[in-house]
């Protein structure tokens, strides 16, 4: 249970409120590069942390994001000229460059100098590994990015989905690793798995033992099971500050995933999803999305969604066979979707009941709370912030000996900087 307060403070996102100055001390991913395929293509709707902003690429292949109301008359800079290396206002004319410069008035005598005067809210933006970064905070020199292993290699493609919802449930149905047994394989039986897979374990053991630790960026979780005599499963997540999740699909040392849960406002949410393919873990498939629209909330949204209760199939749902059975919903984002915010677009926190289980949603809230407070009472810089290589975890599953400290155990397969060799891949089962 979490008093309203702090559910308050960590679901509000927009300028001013302390998760949205919180949020805006770090680079947050605001769009694909793909979004701007060219230079002086279309400006882009962005909604981000509660902001309305335009995403153009202008002459020189430069992204600016900047406020959508020109400064003059508040006219909309969506419908803006993409020009000779600014975006122009049809209004009356007024440019801009990516910087926010003012770089003609021609509605303005020749002599006027107000042009130098003026400027238009605009953010530093950075692509990298097929996302464009940006930084709404205050800083004159922004940090560094995040060193996330898997955004950091030539040719990754990353997926984006929509999410109708606060980003904090999103983030916290990632951190479960117990929902997994049963909504995405509760159609299943143990021995319907290879003997010896990390799935069957989980079915064989639906519950499981958390121990939870501090990290430099974060927090994670090893998550305990029985295995074969003499050893134990543990299944193992990496969080790090603000929204990133090492999601423990997988063989722990050797995927290398991440995924980011932006919020766009306080009741939206965009889903990057960040692999290593380099590793040989598949890009897991992403979910059948709409035609992208220009209004505020209409990219990347998911054709299953809850105007059409996620397209639920009662039937196989009472069947209770394969993958589907157990929700009835096909496709694992709309089952997390479903079960996530189904409650409600943001919700209220002070009416649950928490277990053993959920020991990492609950760290990783206090975690979020005491640094944010720090953060705004006593100016202390947000976990993360200047330490890039923080961001450098894995995550997977992994077999060992039974009673092993598996914090100690696991440093070096936990760590995403240190090569390891003559993994097996299939040992993991199925995609969860």
């Amino acid at each position: 249970m979490l008093k309203a307060e702090d559910n308050e403070l960590l679901t509000q996102v927009g300028p001013g409120t302390p998760m949205g100055k919180f949020m805006r001390e770090y680079w947050v991913p605001a769009l694909l590069s793909n979004e701007l395929p060219r230079p002086d293509s279309d400006p882009v709707r962005v909604m981000l942390l509660g902001e309305r902003l335009i995403a153009f690429r202008d002459t020189d292949g430069r992204v600016g994001l900047v406020d959508h109301l020109c400064p003059h008359r508040s006219a909309s800079l969506f419908f803006g000229r993409n020009e000779e290396s600014g975006i122009r206002c049809v209004f009356h004319g007024w440019k801009f460059d990516v910087s926010g410069a003012c770089l003609e008035m021609p509605n303005e005598p020749p002599e006027s100098s107000f042009k130098n005067k003026i400027r238009l809210t605009a953010y530093p933006t950075v692509e990298r590994g097929g996302i464009v970064w940006a930084y709404l905070g205050p800083r004159a020199t922004p940090p560094p990015l995040p060193s996330i292993p898997a955004n950091m290699i030539d040719g990754t493609e990353p997926f984006v989905i929509q999410i109708e919802g606060n980003w904090l449930q999103s983030v916290e149905g990632d951190l479960d690793t117990t929902h997994s047994p049963f909504l995405h394989l509760g159609g299943f039986e143990p021995n319907d798995e290879a003997p010896g897979s990390f799935t069957e374990y989980q079915l064989r053991n639906r519950s499981a033992h958390l121990e939870v630790i501090d990290t430099e960026a974060g927090a994670a979780y090893g998550a305990r099971r029985k295995a074969d005599p003499g050893e134990e499963y543990w299944r193992i997540t990496q969080w790090c500050f603000p929204f990133y999740q090492n999601t423990p699909t997988g063989v722990l040392g050797l995927k290398s995933g991440t995924s980011a849960r932006v919020p766009m406002d306080d009741t939206h949410t965009l889903y990057y999803r960040m692999e290593d393919t380099t590793t040989g873990n598949p890009l897991p498939p992403c979910a059948p999305l709409l035609p992208n629209t220009t209004d505020w909330f209409g990219r990347f949204r998911t054709v299953q969604n809850l105007d059409n209760d996620f397209l639920i199939d009662r039937d196989v749902q009472r069947r209770k066979e394969g993958r589907n059975g157990y929700t009835g919903i096909d496709d694992a984002s709309a089952q997390d979707s479903a079960a996530q915010m189904g409650g409600g677009p943001i919700l209220d926190r002070t009416k649950e009941h928490l277990g053993s289980t959920d020991a990492m949603v609950i760290r990783v809230r206090r975690r979020l709370i005491a640094a944010v407070n720090a953060f705004i009472k006593d100016g202390v810089v947000p976990p993360g912030v200047d330490q890039p290589q923080a961001y450098q975890v894995r995550s997977g599953g992994v077999i060992l000996p039974e009673g092993s400290d598996w914090a100690a155990s696991t440093r070096d397969l936990r760590d995403a900087t240190v090569l390891i060799e003559g993994l097996d891949p299939s040992i993991n089962g199925p995609l969860f």
